[in-house]
């Protein structure tokens, strides 16, 4: 096999795009830099949606990503580490959308610990928009509490979108397209709007979206057309991914498009939170999620209603929601290796290192992750990365990186 140093993972970006320099956030420290098979594209000059000029957005980004320790931690939650390209994770996620959604109509739902942190690297959403939880509550009440907001602010007929921000996206511009046509059908009916991503392999940690008939008006999924939901599975077994797979489900891409009311309402019959919305409407906060009881919106919602639409779209995508993924996000070399910071790889094949204390050496082996900090470093294979839970509880203190 040939060796290769790594030292610089930048790659080209795809034709049309224009990557965007970006100044040093102060008192942010970025996770890697240049690392960028999903390329981010500049913001172009596109029309706001035609049918509905005050879309806003909504990014979930709370939690400090511990599949990602031991870089992520409370100095570096998940939403500011560049994992994908040079951008922090909530960065890329704000630029991507400026075209459709400016910043200031960009609310983000996080929590006290890393809300500070989070808005120096988006200084452009204003702080008002900045909602932070009381305590994690769980996504389909950061939901409700955001849906109250937009409705309090620009009407209960507001469409938005919500999306995490912890997306891999390669074609922004498709992206966008997809989002934009979601959000015409969100607008023109009391649809729970979900974008969908072709399946490119039987994955078990995402959810599925088996359509159905086409919407009044569609082409149908084959064309990108918005179909009825008939059935949703969160996170199958390998053998039912593949089932699925065959009957032409989606990817729940993490991106849903809706109105204010619309999802006020759909979660006035979820158990876990509808006793507690009389308190959201009327403002009280610290009541409403005193009474709600934790579950995601994936489970909370789309598992649930009737209403689930899903717009299929042709962007690349993928969730960064371990190291393992980062195989398919970043650049790797001609053995499948990636990297950020100066590594040299001999006789290596699909490995993934992470070296801010200095050059990291790999001979003869395969499938690693590697995480080397200021006087810490942390090897684990690829298919042990994705459960850290087990070692994270019995970790002696003296064996944690610094805080």
């Amino acid at each position: 096999m040939p060796r290769r140093d790594v030292t610089d993972t930048t790659i080209p970006p795809l034709p049309g795009d224009d990557p965007l320099p970006l100044p040093p956030v102060e008192g942010l420290e970025p996770a890697g830099a240049g690392v960028d098979t999903l390329p981010a594209e500049a913001p172009a000059a596109e029309a706001l949606l035609e049918t509905d000029p005050t879309l806003y957005a909504v990014v979930l980004a709370g939690g400090i990503g511990s599949r990602f320790w031991p870089l992520a931690s409370i100095a570096r939650p998940k939403p500011l580490l560049a994992l994908v390209n040079e951008r922090p994770l909530i960065a890329d996620t704000v630029e991507r959308l400026r075209p459709i959604v400016p910043p200031e109509r960009v609310l983000v739902v996080t929590s006290a610990d890393i809300c500070d942190r989070l808005h120096l690297a988006i200084p452009e959403v204003p702080s008002r928009n900045m909602l932070v939880e009381p305590h994690p509550m769980g996504t389909a009440a950061a939901l409700a509490w955001a849906a109250q907001e937009v409705a309090n602010r620009a009407g209960p007929d507001t469409v938005f979108c919500t999306l995490h921000a912890d997306l891999a996206v390669g074609l922004p511009g498709e992206f966008r397209r997809i989002v934009r046509r979601a959000a015409v059908v969100a607008a023109e009916s009391d649809a729970l709007v979900v974008v969908g991503a072709r399946p490119t392999r039987p994955e078990t940690g995402f959810g599925y979206l088996l359509p159905g008939a086409p919407v009044e008006g569609e082409a149908g999924s084959e064309r990108n057309g918005a179909c009825r939901v008939v059935r949703y599975v969160e996170k199958p077994e390998p053998v039912q991914a593949e089932s699925l797979i065959a009957e032409g489900a989606f990817w729940n891409a993490g991106t849903f498009l809706w109105r204010a009311r619309v999802v006020l309402d759909e979660l006035a019959r979820v158990p876990e939170i509808a006793p507690a919305l009389p308190a959201l409407a009327a403002g009280d906060l610290p009541g409403f999620a005193a009474q709600v009881r934790h579950i995601s919106l994936d489970r909370g919602l789309l598992a649930r209603s009737p209403r689930v639409v899903v717009v299929p779209g042709d962007f690349v995508w993928d969730d960064v929601g371990t190291w393992a993924s980062l195989r398919r996000a970043r650049a790797l070399d001609d053995d499948g290796n990636g990297a950020v910071g100066p590594v040299h790889f001999a006789e290596s094949s699909g490995n993934i290192v992470h070296a801010e204390a200095g050059p990291v050496v790999l001979y003869g082996v395969d499938s690693l992750v590697v995480v080397a900090l200021g006087g810490f470093t942390f090897v684990t294979t690829l298919a042990r990365a994705g459960d850290l839970q087990g070692l994270l509880r019995e970790l002696p203190a003296e064996f944690r990186p610094p805080a």
